[in-house]
């Protein structure tokens, strides 16, 4: 099965900061150990000497056979040394090597000849229910989720308009339907409103991809660059199901890093969707002019010339919320 490269990515996340924490704390017990017992820093430091030299010997040739037997000698009476004394102390022997949440990969989430890891792929299915979770609870709440209550006077009535929209796209979804353009300031509900739409088409039973923009043009240069055959053939399933299914919304389009790659990967998301006859919402915080400014003149002519805008207008919802709750 092919993973996606979204979810793999977070996963990794979550392990290297896992690694982090648990090197933190084999930093502190170490500093705690050495405080109490000093001679186990100096059989430590003799330890990594006799390891350089050991690295430096090897490949150097057959005359040197006697000198790494020697420094293997020497070393392991260093390690027996060691762990006496951690016993003597009230210490398991093992007390300073490294902590791991998974011994098996030592944190690093793949195995030696590049397999993955058991704890690696737990968190990746952590990661993918989570995913199924929130586009199922947005599914189960529908537009229901959306509160009007949140805009005031002219405003409202914007609003009434642009979830009326909406939901006449999800109820007459079809090859005929029109792209979508949500556009407006920080805060408004666009991100929300494009989740209702993505948890309805899908409960429809059409197929849906839901993306930042970042992340989905993270997957088209990791499928293109990335050097870790899994990472890139998962980016590669990700490409092709954002290009291929029957509706993708695109959110945060502008918060990305703006360069030549990433423009192209636009063009190629709007393009292609629409010579194939699939549906895109595209959500921005950007004015047309931003737009204009920051795209390709090929990509915004498509865009002003098949996508129906949506207009989001308003005071930040979340101030809002806020003051409901200390009225």
């Amino acid at each position: 099965m092919a993973l996606d490269g979204k979810l793999l990515a977070r996963a990794r996340e979550r392990l290297a900061q896992r690694r982090s924490e648990n090197q933190r704390e084999s930093e502190r017990r170490r500093r705690e150990i050495y405080a109490r017992v000093p001679a186990l820093r100096e059989l430590d430091a003799a330890y990594h000497a006799l390891l350089r030299d050991y690295i430096a010997l090897v490949g150097t040739g057959g005359e040197q056979e006697a000198r790494l037997r020697e420094t293997d000698r020497r070393a392991e009476e260093l390690m027996a040394r060691k762990a006496e004394l951690l016993r003597a102390n009230g210490y398991p022997a093992e007390a300073l090597d490294g902590v791991y949440g998974c011994p098996r990969c030592q944190d690093l989430g793949y195995l030696p000849g590049g397999r993955m890891c058991s704890c690696l792929r737990a968190l990746y299915e952590a990661e993918r229910a989570g995913e199924q979770s929130r586009l199922s609870e947005a599914g189960d709440r529908g537009f229901d989720a959306f509160d009007l209550g949140c805009y005031e006077g002219k405003d409202r009535d914007v609003m009434e308009l642009t979830l009326s929209t909406a939901r006449q796209f999800v109820r007459d979804f079809a090859a005929d339907s029109p792209n979508l353009l949500f556009q407006g300031g920080t805060g408004l509900g666009k991100t929300l409103l494009g989740r209702c739409v993505a948890a309805a088409v899908a409960k429809a039973g059409f197929s849906v991809a839901f993306e930042t923009a970042q992340s989905a043009f993270s997957a088209f240069e990791e499928q293109r660059f990335s050097r870790d055959p899994d990472l890139s053939a998962a980016a590669g399933e990700r490409v092709r199901h954002m290009l291929d299914c029957e509706l993708l919304v695109l959110d945060d389009l502008g918060t990305e890093m703006s360069t030549a790659f990433t423009q192209s990967a636009l063009y190629q998301i709007v393009d292609s969707r629409l010579n194939a006859g699939r549906k895109t919402v595209l959500i921005t915080n950007l004015t047309d002019a931003e737009l204009a400014a920051r795209y390709l003149p090929q990509t915004v002519s498509r865009i002003a010339g098949e996508y129906d805008t949506l207009v989001f207008r308003g005071r930040d919802i979340r101030a809002v919320r806020r003051e409901r709750r200390y009225r």
